[in-house]
C-alpha cells in the first residue's frame, strides 16, 4: 500500500490517500469512499482482493477521519460550513489525481454507508466524471425524519457549538441500529454477523470515535440533496450502478430503503441499474460472514463493465 497526501478542498487541512495496485497489469480502478466513523485501512483485504483480479484500488480518510483526523487533532467534523460539499470535492480531487495516474483506464466509485451518500452526492454533482458506481450499505430515510433531524442538530449546534457532541443525536441516528439485534453482545452488533468483524471495529481507534452535531448536520442535509428530483435530474443516465446492501442492514431499512434509492435512478433514467440484498447480512457486507460471496459478486460487475 502507497500513502499519499494531497490539499483538501477546505484549504486547510491535508488528506490521507491510500493506493493498492497490482502486480500485473491494470484494468480498472476502483476508487472507495469509506463510511462514517471508520477509515481507509479497513478495506485492505478487500484492496488486495480486488489487486488480484487487476483491479488498482485507492481512497482518502476524510476529513475528521482517520489518517486525517488524527494529523488535524479533530475527529467527526467536517467543517464549520458546507462540510458535506467540501468532502464530495476532496473524493473528486483525488478521483483526478489517480485518473492522472492511470490515464484511460476505466474509473468506479465504491462507496459504503456514508459512503455511499457521498457518492450519490458526486454523481448528481460531477456527473460523466466515473465509468460506474457501487454503493454498498445505502438507504434513505423518510423526510420527515431527516428534516427533524437536521433541525435538531442546527438547533445544538448553535448552542453548544458544531464542533461538540451530543449523545442525544448520536443515540437518535447510529446508536438506534443495534435495537433489531437484542439481546446485544456489544455495541456494534449491526454492523456484521461476523463476531471477530465486530471486535475488531470496536478495538480500533479510528472506528470508536463519536460524531460531532456539525458532522451529523452536514450528512443530513446531503441526504436531503441527494433526494431531491433538481439533484438527481444532473446525474448522468449513462452512467452503471451498482446497489447491494444486506437485508438485515438498518441503515438501508432491511432493503426498503435501498429499493427506494434503486427507485430513484431508475426514476430518472439510470439505464444500467442492478439491486442485491443478501440474506441475513447486515450493514457492512465487505466484512460479512459470506463476504467472499459478496467480494466474487463485485468483482463480476467490474469486469463486465470493464
Amino acid at each position: 500500500m502507497e500513502q499519499l497526501w494531497f490539499d483538501s478542498a477546505d484549504g486547510v487541512h491535508r488528506c490521507a490517500g491510500y493506493l493498492w495496485q497490482p502486480q500485473d497489469e491494470v484494468k480498472g480502478v476502483v476508487q472507495i469512499v469509506h463510511g462514517i466513523a471508520e477509515h481507509m485501512g479497513r478495506y485492505h483485504h478487500f484492496a488486495r482482493y480486488l489487486n488480484q483480479h487487476g483491479y488498482a484500488v485507492c481512497g482518502e480518510d476524510h476529513l475528521g477521519h482517520g489518517k486525517t483526523g488524527e494529523a488535524a487533532g479533530q475527529f467527526g467534523y467536517f467543517a464549520r460550513h458546507d462540510g458535506w460539499t467540501l468532502v464530495t470535492a476532496d473524493v473528486h480531487a483525488f478521483r483526478d489525481q489517480m485518473g492522472r495516474r492511470f490515464p484511460g483506464v476505466p474509473y468506479f466509485l465504491l462507496g459504503h454507508s456514508m459512503g455511499s451518500f457521498l457518492t450519490r452526492t458526486y454523481l448528481c454533482r460531477y456527473p460523466g466524471t466515473v465509468d460506474g458506481a457501487i454503493l454498498s450499505g445505502t438507504g434513505q430515510e423518510n423526510a420527515l425524519l431527516v428534516g427533524a433531524g437536521k433541525a435538531l442538530a442546527w438547533l445544538i449546534g448553535h448552542l453548544r457549538g458544531f464542533d461538540a457532541v451530543s449523545p442525544l443525536i448520536h443515540q437518535l441516528s447510529l446508536g438506534g441500529y443495534n435495537r433489531q439485534f437484542r439481546p446485544n453482545r456489544t455495541t456494534a452488533d449491526w454492523i456484521s454477523r461476523e463476531e471477530s468483524v465486530v471486535d475488531a471495529y470496536l478495538q480500533d481507534p479510528f472506528c470508536t470515535i463519536t460524531p460531532t452535531v456539525g458532522l451529523y448536520h452536514d450528512m443530513l442535509g446531503g441526504l436531503q440533496y441527494i433526494s431531491s428530483s433538481r439533484a438527481l435530474s444532473q446525474m448522468d443516465p449513462n452512467t452503471p450502478i451498482y446497489l447491494f446492501s444486506g437485508d438485515q442492514d438498518p441503515v438501508g431499512g432491511n432493503g426498503a430503503g435501498v429499493r427506494k434509492v434503486y427507485g430513484y435512478f431508475q426514476k430518472h433514467g439510470t439505464r444500467d441499474l442492478k439491486l442485491k440484498l443478501y440474506p441475513g447480512a447486515r450493514h457492512e457486507t465487505l466484512n460479512e460472514t459470506n463476504r467472499m460471496e459478496v467480494y466474487a459478486d463485485v468483482v463480476e460487475w467490474l469486469d463486465a463493465h470493464t
